[in-house]
């Protein structure tokens, strides 16, 4: 009886947590339109939260994409298919390792940064300062980071797949021995608009569950620096574990 009335707490307590950010994601929402308009804001946080993390994108994509290359080559020469080893990487790319590794690496450097600059604001009051001049630290704090994560997300999934290719190619083509046509034209035949917008949404999708959860935890942090620790932990965990959860989901739809 014991499990079970902890199960059933767990499960409660899952339901109340899940209740609480669609009513923050709510409130986001609800102060989109008049954000939209502070272009100096936005364009801050996609520095912030994209510029700043083009470095390790750009690198991991080229090592996903090498990695990529050799596996690849190496299942599809038992076929007597290498030149069919461009679309399988651009479609590896494109549909699964792009959206789900950039949102992975995204949580892990700009969604602990997010986390971890609202949580701060929370410890040293400033968010209270602001509620106490009748400012919403909502919509003049909250709101212009998530949208820059939002913004961000697609653009270095793009990004990572761009050079992913790029690192399959030179694999493929400069150390394999790839016909360098084939590898190109194959890609081209092989890889159509769906697979494109199935990255492509996923990556949205990616982008703000991402960002919704970093400053939903920042918001609210437990204001010492402990707790402002276990927000950006839990930015990280949370992420991972709902980013390949809506992948499965994802997947299963557009299948």
């Amino acid at each position: 009886m014991k499990l079970l009335s902890e199960l059933w707490d767990s499960i409660v307590e899952s339901l109340v947590g899940l209740g609480a950010i669609v009513r923050f994601l709510g409130r986001l929402l609800y102060y989109t339109p008049p954000a939209l308009l502070r272009f100096d804001l936005i364009i801050k946080q996609v520095y912030n939260s994209g510029a700043l993390s083009l470095v390790i994108i750009m690198l991991s994509g080229l090592f996903v994409g090498m990695v990529l290359g050799l596996q690849g080559f190496q299942l599809l020469e038992r076929f007597g298919s290498e030149s069919a080893l461009g679309t399988a990487a651009a479609i590896g790319l494109m549909k699964e390792l792009g959206p789900v590794v950039t949102a992975l690496l995204f949580a892990g450097r700009a969604g602990t940064a997010l986390a971890a600059e609202i949580g701060l604001m929370r410890a040293t009051d400033q968010l209270s300062a602001m509620e106490m001049m009748a400012v919403d630290p909502i919509r003049h704090v909250v709101v212009p980071r998530f949208l820059g994560g939002v913004i961000t997300m697609p653009l270095l999934a793009a990004i990572f797949s761009l050079i992913g290719i790029y690192g399959a190619q030179l694999v493929g083509v400069q150390i394999m021995g790839v016909d360098a046509g084939s590898f190109w034209s194959q890609m081209r035949a092989g890889v159509d608009l769906r697979d494109v917008s199935e990255g492509i949404v996923k990556s949205c999708i990616f982008g703000v569950a991402c960002s919704l959860i970093a400053v939903y935890e920042g918001y609210y942090a437990i204001p010492t620096a402990e707790g402002v620790g276990r927000a950006t932990t839990r930015t990280v965990v949370t992420s991972a574990v709902v980013t390949l959860f809506l992948d499965y989901l994802l997947t299963a739809m557009f299948l």
